[in-house]
């Protein structure tokens, strides 16, 4: 099923805070070789990264053009009220250049000795729901209603509205299991799942069947969902039978076919080597478009430049 969404390709760097200006040239160079997006995860109870809203905002100012987002931001340790409106302030400063990516939590042990709430599953899919119900409705500044957002686990009631973000900011959930599923049917801009947790495209096909039935049963046309993907490969000489496992030709011709049979349009490749983002954004990319473009052409398939907004991998609940 091809959305018929823009491709676009980015990267997923370690916040190392042992080598700070490492990470910064990689989301610089992320940009220099053509990459539309940076991400990083978001892990604040890890004394070993960097805090990644911090970063964001550092790559923000150290970039012109690529797109920027966490990679997902663990909503248990970030409220969403201040959230909505370090989004919207970074966005701002940034000419529209930040997506939200959003987690519901899942190492609970280090959320806890943070400060965090501990969750059952079903609740943190409950706050989840709830948390993009007021980050929507404070980046609302359409109307001068009084604002109450939210439920039992955030929940804003007469907070002022605003700022509004440059653009409209996408909302994208990492999630595998159905209640989750759901919710992204339901109310969010993107899917952000990792292809490593899902392990095999059978279980993209499922999850994006789940997101697709979601979305009808809530009005929406499932085409208005972004379907994101993180994964890895490598570079070799000679054709291999992996996915991303080979030259840079048959990575192009292997993303083509994903987006065209599954739908993904966006593909956020994890490790930090340079060469790996280089080749991606020089080579990889605008074949890979190529050959999206040419059987679209043949299709009538219509390409999206982005979302309708209504909108850790390792803590994809």
């Amino acid at each position: 099923m091809d959305y018929g969404h823009e491709l676009r390709f980015g990267s997923f760097i370690t916040p190392s805070a042992a080598s700070p200006r490492d990470v910064v040239d990689l989301a610089v160079l992320s940009e220099q070789v053509g990459l539309d997006l940076v991400t990083f995860q978001d892990h604040p109870y890890q004394p070993g990264f960097l805090d990644t809203w911090t970063l964001m905002s550092w790559v923000a100012a150290r970039t012109e053009r690529v797109r920027i987002a966490g990679n997902v931001l663990n909503l248990p340790l970030r409220p969403p009220s201040v959230l909505a409106r370090s989004v919207a302030s970074l966005d701002r400063l940034s000419g529209g250049r930040v997506e939200l990516g959003l987690g519901a939590g899942g190492f609970w042990d280090p959320i806890v000795a943070m400060g965090g709430e501990r969750l059952t599953p079903g609740e943190s899919v409950e706050a989840l729901d709830e948390a993009i119900d007021v980050i929507r409705g404070l980046w609302d500044t359409s109307t001068r209603d009084r604002l109450v957002a939210g439920g039992e686990h955030h929940r804003v009631d007469g907070a002022k509205r605003g700022p509004a973000p440059a653009h409209d900011v996408e909302i994208w959930v990492g999630a595998l299991k159905p209640r989750m599923l759901r919710l992204v049917g339901r109310t969010a801009d993107g899917w952000l799942p990792s292809l490593a947790y899902l392990q095999s495209f059978e279980a993209l096909a499922r999850g994006n069947a789940a997101i697709d039935d979601a979305a009808r049963d809530a009005g929406r046309d499932p085409s208005a969902i972004r379907r994101l993907l993180n994964v890895g490969g490598r570079f070799t000489a000679d054709r291999g039978s992996g996915f991303l496992q080979g030259p840079p030709q048959q990575w192009a011709e292997q993303v083509a076919a994903v987006t065209l049979e599954h739908g993904v349009s966006t593909y956020v490749v994890a490790g930090d080597d340079p060469t790996t983002l280089a080749v991606v954004g020089q080579e990889v990319a605008p074949a890979a478009r190529e050959l999206v473009a040419a059987e679209r052409g043949t299709t009538g398939t219509a390409g999206a430049s982005s979302t309708s907004s209504t909108s850790s991998t390792a803590e994809e609940a």
